[in-house]
């Protein structure tokens, strides 16, 4: 119980990116990659080469699985199809990463609020979070057309902040991906990188300008527990 008296008080609220940060999302959005392929005749391809664009979203996964860019004119229907079977499967193997569950009970516990920005629509991003049942629910949920620009633009932390009553200043986002620091930097947050998310090759967290930079969801409650403006 002693590790639990250190959580500075300069901590108000922590924001979540959601896929590659909050939850392991990697799988049911492969799935719906890969049966699109078999449905069209192709060969499911390794988890291996998807796992790094889940961040992504669509844009990533139908890159990696069809070489399909956004201004290709396929590339609307073939987004629409992705997303109508991703829905469909929102929440079959995805799950919190380990230890998330334990770091939202400790922020709960010391009276930090926490929330989520994601670039995710809402009408995937709320189906999402009632199925993984969270031990404690955020104080905010920003999802991708809650505001009228996504990160890397600022609006959607700041909607977050606003939302939870919280002080930029003394607020922490984190998220695997560069957009989500830019945010944050451009909202007045503190930022960790969040190492163990969906990283493609050459998306090194050290350029991001990140505050920190958590290796693995198991250490996030330790760090948080540490937590000082200073970092």
């Amino acid at each position: 119980m002693r590790a639990k008296q250190l959580l500075m008080p300069e901590l108000a609220a922590v924001l979540f990116d959601l896929d590659g940060t909050l939850v392991d999302t990697a799988p049911d959005l492969g799935a719906a990659a890969n049966r699109m392929r078999t449905d069209r005749g192709l060969p499911a391809l390794p988890m291996e080469m998807l796992r790094p664009v889940a961040s992504q979203g669509a844009r990533g996964l139908l890159r990696v699985a069809f070489h399909l860019q956004p201004e290709d004119p396929d590339f609307p229907p073939m987004r629409a199809e992705f997303l109508e079977i991703y829905a469909a499967h929102i929440c079959e193997q995805s799950t919190l990463f380990p230890g998330m569950a334990e770091t939202l009970t400790t922020l709960s516990a010391h009276g930090v609020v926490w929330g989520i920005v994601t670039n995710k629509p809402g009408f995937l991003t709320l189906p999402l979070l009632n199925a993984l049942k969270l031990p404690v629910a955020p104080g905010a949920v920003v999802s991708g057309d809650s505001t009228a620009r996504v990160k890397p633009d600022p609006l959607p932390v700041t909607h977050a902040l606003a939302e939870m009553g919280a002080c930029a200043a003394r607020s922490l986002m984190i998220g695997d991906d560069p957009r989500d620091m830019a945010a944050g930097r451009a909202a007045g947050t503190r930022c960790w990188a969040a190492a163990w998310g969906y990283l493609e090759a050459g998306n090194n967290p050290r350029y991001w300008d990140a505050d920190q930079i958590i290796q693995r969801s198991e250490q996030l409650e330790f760090a948080l527990l540490h937590f000082n403006t200073a970092q």
